[in-house]
């Protein structure tokens, strides 16, 4: 709730969406993050793919305003972001309690009051914009459902429809396709790629190597430490590879010269520590 009191930050219009400085992490002393550095311009779709443990989840919560570093720094578009009311986190489907009664249209309004802030109450245009993010995401007749009464591909759908609803600017997913089938994943990718055509970034856990590869303008591979962040084509390096997941990794040619990464150590959801 605290979130929701800040001050809302302003954006310097040269500053770049995302711009991550020397940022370390501790927990008891033990490093979950050290000296990770990048920047993140407009329109890029990002996936951070890394080992359970490498520190994903802890990354996106630090950028999101959720957890504070140990030291360094993030800037959302030049400043904090603790008060910015322009970035939209979805967590891993596991850290949300899908028993709590709320239904759908109360999920996605939950975004337009981040943005109106926490004593000011939604008015017509605001549940207008939420029937619009629904409709955008095919969820427009289930928005009096329970949100623990639909499927995990139609939660991911609500949860991306609060983040337009938000206005969000800067889009920030951990695992959001885990457990979904390739329908659900082909109309998470469409909205997607709508953000992408209105220039806004969207940082992506995964664990899917593949989808990395072949759905995603840049890769970041991370263990704790930054290894490579580039292209995937720069990224996938048999050393890069190696740094990051030791040896767990096969890696075929297929066809068109691309790598088909099968990632055989790391399933399942990561625990933020």
């Amino acid at each position: 709730m605290s979130e929701l009191l800040v001050r809302p930050q302003t954006h310097d219009p040269a500053a770049p969406p995302l711009l991550v400085n020397r940022l370390s992490v501790q927990f008891n002393g033990t490093a979950a993050l050290r000296e990770v550095s990048f920047t993140l311009p407009a329109g890029q779709r990002v996936a951070i793919v890394g080992p359970n443990g490498a520190g994903k989840t802890t990354l996106l919560r630090v950028i999101a305003g959720a957890m504070s570093p140990t030291s360094g720094s993030v800037e959302i578009y030049g400043a904090r972001p603790g008060g910015h009311v322009c970035i939209a986190y979805v967590p891993q489907r596991s850290q949300v309690d899908w028993r709590f009664p709320v239904t759908v249209a109360d999920v996605v309004m939950m975004g337009r009051i981040r943005r109106l802030g926490l004593f000011r109450w939604p008015g017509r245009s605001d549940w207008a914009l939420v029937r619009q993010a629904l409709a955008r995401v095919g969820m427009d007749d289930l928005q009096k459902r329970q949100i623990g009464e639909l499927s995990g591909g139609q939660q991911q759908r609500v949860f991306l429809a609060q983040a337009l609803a938000q206005e969000a600017e800067l889009v920030l997913l951990d695992e959001p396709l885990t457990g979904l089938d390739l329908p659900s994943q082909e109309a998470i990718f469409r909205l997607l790629d709508e953000l992408r055509q209105q220039g806004i970034p969207v940082l992506v856990a995964t664990h899917d190597l593949n989808l990395a590869a072949e759905r995603f303008d840049r890769v970041m591979l991370l263990n704790r430490r930054l290894i490579a962040f580039g292209s995937p084509r720069e990224a996938f390096t048999r050393e890069h590879l190696a740094a990051t997941y030791g040896g767990h990794i096969h890696m075929l040619a297929d066809s068109g010269g691309m790598l088909v990464l099968t990632d055989t150590c790391c399933e399942g959801d990561e625990e933020a520590a």
